[in-house]
């Protein structure tokens, strides 16, 4: 299992694009929409082949069923709210509520993980699971952004079990998991004007 991605939810896509490009101090490259959950997003590049979404509610989107990310129950000022990671066994990673749902934006194509209610695993504190069926995802494709992350910290109840769950499938130092109540995920970023916490 590889980390892949980090995912920002907003209430609008331009509240969230305005926040987060006021904290790092770069600019975010486009994205699209995904119709099946009526939702679209910005990217940026990170180091190591990673990247930061923000994800949000598109308006002009007709969704039959519950939006991924738990957009529709997420309210207040965005935030980091899910991590999500590439696993060589798809379907074995599957756990915690998620269920195999093929997505496709624009030429790219990947397996997802969602949950059927669209919540996230473990309230977040256990990682969306995906699979990429293109040979250029966007953390490979997107612009460098001169942006790296430094440290991922899932706070949860259950810290210590989702820890020895994904001991020896999830290998990255950067990582940590500590004991905590509520749920909550901090990321810092080494960006041009230095370091910033999300």
């Amino acid at each position: 299992m590889r980390l892949d991605h980090l995912a920002i939810a907003a209430e609008t896509l331009d509240e969230g694009t305005v926040w987060l490009e006021d904290l790092l101090g770069v600019r975010l490259q486009p994205g699209g929409k995904h119709p099946r959950f009526g939702t679209h997003n910005r990217l940026l590049g990170l180091a190591d082949d990673l990247y930061l979404e923000v994800i949000a509610p598109d308006p002009e989107a007709e969704v039959a069923g519950p939006r991924w990310f738990d957009l529709d129950r997420f309210s207040g000022p965005p935030r980091l709210v899910n991590w999500i990671c590439e696993a060589e066994d798809f379907d074995a990673a599957l756990r915690h509520g998620m269920r195999h749902v093929p997505m496709q934006r624009g030429e790219l194509r990947w397996d997802m993980g969602v949950p059927e209610d669209g919540s996230l695993p473990l309230g977040g504190g256990y990682p969306t699971v995906l699979h990429w069926n293109t040979d250029t995802p966007p953390g490979r494709a997107l612009p460098a952004s001169g942006c790296a992350l430094r440290q991922l910290t899932i706070l949860h109840p259950l810290a210590d079990a989702i820890s020895a769950e994904l001991t020896g499938h999830l290998q990255d130092p950067r990582v940590t998991f500590e004991a905590g109540d509520p749920i909550k995920l901090t990321a810092q970023i080494d960006t041009p004007r230095g370091l910033v916490t999300l």
